[in-house]
């Protein structure tokens, strides 16, 4: 879940009120602008000027210009990256192939932190919620291939990933290339702390696999992840 503290700490105080008329025709509109006291009460009505026109104008531009960049990359498509749109919410899908990570985990788990081998991820997320999977081959999926359950702590059976109390910020217009790095860095420099439902995501115990891996140089057993139902095209609807 998001963690909103920061939009709550900030206080926005309002200074500046506008009342719109619109003629019987529907032809003319006149615009009233109020200036807000210190009570929160308008006052000083006057019509719009054209200084405070351009300052709106501004606004709505800026607004504007960061909400069609969100999402849209520095360059070429990166190659990892399989879908994205950067409408509402956003949404991007990627892929990680098999790599060495820094863990972490909370002390009640029994586990080490350290660095471990992880199998090919498969990765969706908006502004606020990321999802994970893993996958059987090293290469770049299809809309056809198999998602398994990432082997990882703290989520669900649908994918999604319980983020705790980790404070996420992904700026409105964020390029792609951003957001992708800043999900996988909230992502694995917050700690795994428990199982959802109590299931493990793996074939095997999945705090004693991790005992075994962390800190060895072993390549992750790709045959101990645990199969679901999804397919990547799942992730498209």
């Amino acid at each position: 879940m998001k963690n909103i503290t920061q939009l709550l700490n900030k206080i926005y105080q309002p200074y500046k009120a506008l009342l719109f008329y619109q003629s019987e025709s529907e032809n003319d509109h006149y615009v009233e602008s109020y200036d807000i006291d210190s009570l929160g009460k308008p006052i000083n009505a006057h019509p719009l000027s054209e200084k405070e026109s351009e300052r709106l104008a501004g606004a709505l531009k800026n607004s504007s210009e960061k909400s069609s960049r969100f999402l849209q990359p520095e360059g070429l498509i990166p190659e990892n990256v399989l879908y994205f749109n950067g409408k509402g919410d956003g949404c991007a899908v990627w892929f990680t192939k098999e790599c060495r990570k820094y863990l972490h985990f909370r002390k009640e788990l029994g586990i080490s932190d350290g660095e471990a081998s992880l199998p090919p991820l498969l990765w969706k997320a908006t502004r606020s919620q990321v999802w994970i999977w893993a996958l059987e081959e090293n290469k770049r999926p299809d809309l056809l291939t198999k998602l398994y359950f990432a082997p990882f702590f703290n989520g669900y059976p649908d994918g999604k990933v319980c983020m705790g109390n980790v404070d996420i910020n992904i700026p409105q217009g964020c390029r792609l290339e951003r957001f992708i790095a800043d999900w996988e860095r909230y992502y694995f420099a917050s700690a795994f702390s428990h199982l959802l439902d109590d299931v493990s995501p793996v074939k095997t115990n999945v705090v004693q696999l991790w005992k075994k891996l962390i800190g060895k140089n072993k390549t992750f057993p790709k045959n101990l992840l645990k199969k679901s139902t999804k397919k990547l095209s799942d992730l498209l609807i």
